[in-house]
């Protein structure tokens, strides 16, 4: 298991594959990086192969101390052991999604201190997706390409009610406000949604340091390459070469192929 908040650029262990006569297996590796404006890496992450689970929390920028919302997301979230029935770890993952809830908003003493975050759980044949504000998952399958995760963020709503068009939303001067976050509030709302596993899908989760500079054609391509070390190495050295404005946050899970 890989967890951190760093203030320098980190790369975590590669995750090999887990034993299992059921079901898909997979492996995973994750990396962060400051970026080249800000002082403070607010991103933190879990990489936990061996419980099945990852995931990305953005500390919201702007907002006191986002670098510690976001890892008390990943310290509840590090204690989770996977349970026989998927639907009861997806009960677990949000309960401790609400631990984190209220250790923000006590530690914030009345100022506020919130998070994004992003959590992929896999189980057998079915991946479950918790989320709540603009860090994201991506898959790739075969040629397919998705974003599976909506932004939680005033732009995305606008563009759902239709008065912003893609683009519109994609250049707009509020894009990095969101609407959902840990620690913001006393009730949260995350969103869960659960897919079919494929031999061979690789998902991507990120902040969005990673995505913001980045064209979905350009997550794409680079998701696309061999190696899923070599996906997140390229994926982090293109978003600091348009500027590593934000810190810089991946995970790339890859399922086994059959």
């Amino acid at each position: 298991m890989s967890a951190t908040t760093p203030s320098q650029p980190r790369t975590a262990p590669d995750h090999n594959p887990a034993s299992s006569n059921r079901g898909p297996r997979w492996y995973s590796c994750a990396a962060t990086d400051v970026g080249h404006v800000r002082k403070i890496n607010e991103d933190s992450y879990l990489d936990s192969q061996e419980q099945s689970l990852w995931a990305v929390a953005d500390g919201m920028g702007g907002h006191t101390r986002g670098d510690r919302a976001s890892q008390c997301i990943i310290e509840a979230l590090q204690g989770f052991v996977a349970l026989p029935k998927p639907l009861d770890s997806v009960d677990d993952l949000l309960n401790r999604l609400s631990v984190a809830n209220e250790a923000c908003r006590k530690a914030a003493q009345g100022q506020v201190m919130g998070s994004t975050v992003a959590a992929l759980y896999l189980h057998d044949n079915n991946a479950y997706i918790l989320w709540a504000g603009d860090s994201r998952i991506y898959r790739l399958r075969g040629d397919g390409f998705s974003q599976l995760t909506d932004d939680h963020s005033l732009v995305q709503e606008l563009h759902r009610l239709g008065e912003l068009s893609a683009e519109e939303a994609e250049n707009h001067p509020s894009s990095n406000v969101i609407t959902r976050a840990i620690g913001v509030a006393d009730d949260i709302e995350i969103q869960v949604r659960q897919i079919k596993l494929e031999p061979g899908d690789r998902f991507l989760l990120c902040s969005d340091g990673l995505f913001k500079d980045v064209k979905p054609e350009e997550v794409n391509r680079n998701l696309s390459l061999p190696s899923p070390r070599q996906a997140l190495d390229e994926l982090v050295k293109l978003a600091l070469r348009r500027g590593g404005t934000d810190n810089v946050t991946g995970i790339v899970v890859q399922v086994a192929t059959a």
